[in-house]
């Protein structure tokens, strides 16, 4: 799961997941322009997603225009199967979920049904933006506990590869 507002770089990172060369995928949009390669959901119930994901990096931008559309059960359930379907396959799925939309209770309800949730941050001091992630949860595993800066480029997001040593 990634979430954060429209501006934060979101659709940005899903996009360079989808686009990883040498592999093939689906990218549902639901919500904005539709691209080259992409599968316009806009009229799509969320049952009919399962049957148009095919390759190993499949997309849903977004869950919140499910949620929105269909309700936070219909979205849920969409979820889970999709998981399932996606884990049978060996490959990977990544959905954005918008901020400052959903109610605290939906926002828990479907961070506990993610099994990585990043979070992306942006920040203003003084004239200059400041964009982060967070990796809020892995599934399994311990979340690093620092946040990660990135800037966005003509092609895309680009991590900081460099840390402080204090």
């Amino acid at each position: 799961m990634l979430y954060g507002t429209p501006l934060s770089g979101i659709d940005l990172a899903a996009n360079q997941f989808w686009k990883v060369e040498g592999e093939d995928g689906t990218y549902l949009i639901n919500d904005g322009d539709v691209d080259v390669g992409m599968v316009d959901a806009t009229e799509m119930h969320p049952e009919i997603y399962l049957t148009q994901m095919a390759g190993r990096r499949i997309v849903v931008d977004s869950l919140s225009t499910i949620i929105v559309k269909y309700g936070i059960e219909v979205a849920l359930k969409f979820l889970k199967l999709a998981r399932e379907e996606v884990k049978n396959r060996g490959a990977n799925l990544v959905f954005i979920v918008y901020t400052g939309i959903h109610s605290p209770m939906e926002m828990t309800r479907i961070m506990k049904a993610a099994d990585v949730v990043i979070e992306f941050k942006s920040d203003t001091h003084q004239a200059e933006i400041e964009r982060t992630l967070a990796v809020q949860k892995i599934k399994d595993a311990a979340a690093p506990q620092r946040l990660l800066p990135f800037i966005i480029t003509e092609k895309g997001i680009e991590a900081s590869t460099t840390s402080r040593v204090v």
